[in-house]
This record gives structure tokens, C-alpha cells and sequence, in this order.
């Protein structure tokens, strides 16, 4: 043992002082680094850029339904049909986003009221594996709609994906269709299906139930699309716009009908609701 290694054992270091990992967080937007509470005081909104972050199901449910409201149980469905495996097994993905997540899995449906407006309430969880929709999240979509049905009242859907799960290849795709006919019925009996588009929200599910609703409302710099902007840039061979796929560029072209800030979406939604629900559920 030399004379170093004798010095430095022999000195009485005190304990690190305990600290909070998570006392600041970086803004994705402005990269600046912001007070954890007041970040989520202002609903995962920056206070300097005004940059949208996300948020889980949870939280969500409770920016837009009022208090009291009750949340569905999430269907249970088949686990790991095909028996896939790609570096991990599937059923090991699952077991480690349920140990991060109060839920199992990406889409929880939440029952209420919107400002005494009674609606049904649909939300995907990008935190959960990328909130990609798989048959339990097509089941939970579908029960959500069967519910609004049942109680003639709106159902709003926040939407928030990275597209179909591979892990469960055609079955993934078979809740799109799926979807389609529920929206389909909710149009037919006459019920407003609204759907809040925010960041991000691509592939399968932007093919099926996202871009289905009576009115599109998408959060400030929301990424909206189907194939990546790289894929579509080389398949065109052509240099895509400023602010291609963001909320804004496709609200200046008709694909969505509103961009709203995240402090008024529950306004607009119970003004919506006024406009569109029928009478009794308005």
C-alpha cells in the first residue's frame, strides 16, 4: 500500500449530502434547463419556450376530465401470440414498460366529465413502449367507444404513438381496421368522436383511428405523419419544407383543423362538446 492509498483511507470523508436526481429537467425545445415543479406546475409546458412535452395517460386524463372522474380497466388480451423475439424476448419488453408504468400498457381510457359535459376519454402513453398499438391497445380503444356508445355522450381520443407493434407483426394491424368500424359506429349514432393529436403521433395509428375524427386538434409543435420525413425525403428524391409534419405546417394545409395550447385545450374540447354532442349529452 502506498503512501497515497494510506493517506486518503485514513481521512474521515463525510456521507455525500442526499440530492433529488430530478430537481431539473432540460428543456427538449430551448435545451434550457428548467425547475422540476415549475415544469410540471405548468402541465409539462416550458415556461421560456413554450415547448409541449409529453405526459403519461395519468396526467393527461386529468388536464382534460373533470375531478371525480373513473378510469377503465385496461382489456386483457393475449400476451405475446406469436412468441416473438428479437434481441429480447417480447414478453421480457412487457414485463420491463409495466415496471415503469402504473398501467399495462399504452392506452387508458378515463370516464367523466369535460366542464360538467359528460365524455368518455381516451389517452395513449408514449412512455410505454413508444405507445405503439398492439391488440390491447385496439381492444381499449374499442371499449372506450362502446362505453361512450352505451351513454350516447362524446368520445375524445389524445393520441400519442410511434405506430402498429412489431412484436405482434399482423395482429398490430388488424386493430386498424378494427378501430375504424368503431368510429364508423360513432358517427352513425350520431356521437362526436374529436380527436387531440400530440407529439408524436406517426404510422399505424395516424393511418386508422387518429385521422378518422369530426374535428382534429393538434398541441404547438406536435409531430404528425405517417413514414418518417428521412423515408419520404429519399423516396422523393426532394427537399421537404420548414416545418414539415409539425401541427402548424399541416394546420396551414387542412389536415387538422385546429392547433390549440395545452392550457386551453379543455375549453375548447367543452366547447366542441356544446357544439356536437347531442342534446341529452351535452
Amino acid at each position: 500500500m502506498n503512501w497515497f492509498t494510506r493517506v486518503r483511507n485514513s481521512v474521515p470523508f463525510l456521507p455525500k449530502r442526499a440530492t433529488t436526481d430530478n430537481l431539473w429537467v432540460k428543456c427538449p425545445g430551448c435545451q434550457q434547463m428548467v425547475f422540476a415543479q415549475e415544469y410540471e406546475d405548468n402541465s409539462h409546458v416550458c415556461p421560456r419556450c413554450d415547448h409541449h412535452g409529453r405526459i403519461g395517460a395519468d396526467a393527461r386524463l386529468s388536464l382534460i376530465l373533470d375531478e371525480g372522474y373513473d378510469t377503465l380497466p385496461i382489456p386483457e388480451v393475449k400476451e405475446d401470440p406469436l412468441k416473438f423475439r428479437d434481441s429480447a424476448k417480447y414478453i421480457d419488453r412487457l414485463k420491463k414498460a409495466r415496471a415503469k408504468s402504473p398501467h399495462r400498457d399504452a392506452f387508458l381510457v378515463g370516464e367523466g366529465a369535460i366542464e360538467g359535459k359528460p365524455a368518455v376519454v381516451g389517452v395513449q402513453d408514449f412512455g410505454f413502449m413508444g405507445g405503439s398499438m398492439g391488440m390491447a391497445v385496439g381492444t381499449a380503444f374499442c371499449k372506450g367507444a362502446e362505453r361512450a356508445l352505451t351513454h350516447r355522450c362524446p368520445y375524445i381520443v389524445v393520441t400519442a404513438a410511434g405506430g402498429a407493434r412489431m412484436q405482434e407483426g399482423i395482429l398490430s394491424l388488424m386493430q386498424m381496421p378494427k378501430a375504424t368500424v368503431m368510429t364508423r359506429r360513432l358517427k352513425q349514432a350520431g356521437l362526436p368522436y374529436i380527436v387531440v393529436l400530440t407529439d408524436p403521433t406517426t404510422g399505424g395509428v395516424t393511418a386508422s383511428y387518429a385521422m378518422l375524427g369530426d374535428v382534429h386538434i393538434a398541441e404547438p409543435g406536435a409531430l404528425i405523419g405517417f413514414a418518417g420525413q428521412r423515408v419520404i425525403q429519399d423516396t422523393i428524391r426532394e427537399q421537404l419544407p420548414d416545418g414539415f409534419q409539425r401541427a402548424e405546417y399541416l394546420h396551414q394545409h387542412g389536415m387538422v383543423d385546429m392547433v390549440v395550447h395545452r392550457h386551453d385545450l379543455r375549453d375548447m374540447l367543452a366547447t366542441l362538446i356544446d357544439y356536437l354532442a347531442p342534446a341529452e349529452a351535452a
